[in-house]
């Protein structure tokens, strides 16, 4: 697609041919009638962000009675209608769905004929580049990928934390500029993320955010029956400061046992889980595994050090 393919789109047609710096307030985005379909967490809150940068929502649609309080916190006196009818009312539309639901989503809407020509098509699913989007494309669609690399809680708070937040953007290179000038409108920081790598992105953030939300959860029930009555408060400070050290220093922030090689330690611990939890040992040893090998690769333990850890990690029983 050439940038004077945009012509034919009028108010769209600035922001093709690469105004430069998205950040630039000359180069934002045209004033659009926003739509959102799927009012969950994220919708209503990336909605809300447009609406403060300018745009106007125009219409969402929601199907549970959650999702439509939501939408009436976050975007008071939007109407509520269905998908179709979103589409038909927005020149910006903001797929904001599970997953698994984006692919029938999109189908269903170009079968319809709802999508429009020159119509921006925005999902915002981590797993997925445009490709997704390729019916709502075929009908002339102007396809974006732009995930927030943020959990969301569905209320006014999220706006906050939108500020500075990375977006992983993916989008046919003719239309990056419009891509990075929207994130930047919601608050947010655009990283490129190419179509074929966006799978391998996804697992990342969710191996990261996901895995470390149950890690902390069973931190905090063992603190909880070692008799610690705010397990959150004791954690933080030690969480926080691990965090900044690992993004900071990579595996050289590795401190602990298992990082010292103390094979005696690992095994009391083990000793300690198989007496107050049915799961967590499991997702120890998994860990521990992980961390020996990591420690090992980088010069923090020797290779008999690392053998004696994973012999302790591969006992059957403690």
């Amino acid at each position: 697609m050439d940038p004077s393919d945009f012509a034919e789109f009028g108010e769209f047609a600035p922001l093709a041919d690469g105004l430069g710096d998205p950040s630039d307030p000359g180069n934002r985005p045209a004033r659009l009638a926003v739509g959102v379909v799927g009012t969950g967490r994220v919708g209503p809150a990336l909605g809300a962000a447009l609406q403060l940068a300018g745009h106007t929502v125009v219409a969402a649609s929601g199907v549970s009675a959650t999702s439509r309080r939501r939408a009436e916190a976050l975007l008071p006196g939007v109407r509520i209608v269905t998908p179709p009818q979103v589409l038909a009312a927005a020149d910006l539309v903001l797929l904001t769905v599970p997953d698994d639901a984006l692919a029938d989503l999109v189908v269903g809407l170009a079968a319809t004929g709802a999508v429009r020509a020159g119509q921006l098509v925005v999902h915002t699913s981590g797993a997925h580049g445009v490709a997704i989007l390729e019916p709502a494309t075929r009908a002339g669609a102007l396809p974006l990928a732009l995930h927030p690399a943020m959990t969301f809680t569905g209320t006014s708070v999220d706006l906050d934390r939108l500020a500075g937040c990375p977006f992983g953007v993916t989008a046919p290179e003719e239309l990056r500029p419009v891509a990075e000038a929207l994130v930047v409108e919601m608050g947010g920081e655009p990283e490129w993320v190419p179509e074929e790598v966006r799978p391998l992105y996804h697992t990342a953030l969710a191996h990261g955010a996901n895995h470390l939300v149950t890690l902390v959860a069973q931190a905090m029930e063992l603190l909880r029956t070692a008799g610690v009555a705010e397990p959150g408060r004791m954690l933080g400070p030690l969480l926080g400061a691990a965090l900044d050290n690992s993004l900071r220093s990579g595996d050289a922030a590795l401190t602990g046992p298992v990082a010292r090689g103390d094979a005696g330690t690992v095994r009391r611990h083990l000793a300690q889980l198989s007496t107050v939890s049915p799961d967590i040992p499991a997702a120890y040893r998994a860990m521990a595994r992980a961390t020996a090998q990591r420690a090992l690769a980088n010069g923090t333990i020797d290779d008999t050090s690392a053998a004696a850890l994973l012999d302790v990690l591969n006992e059957e029983k403690p």
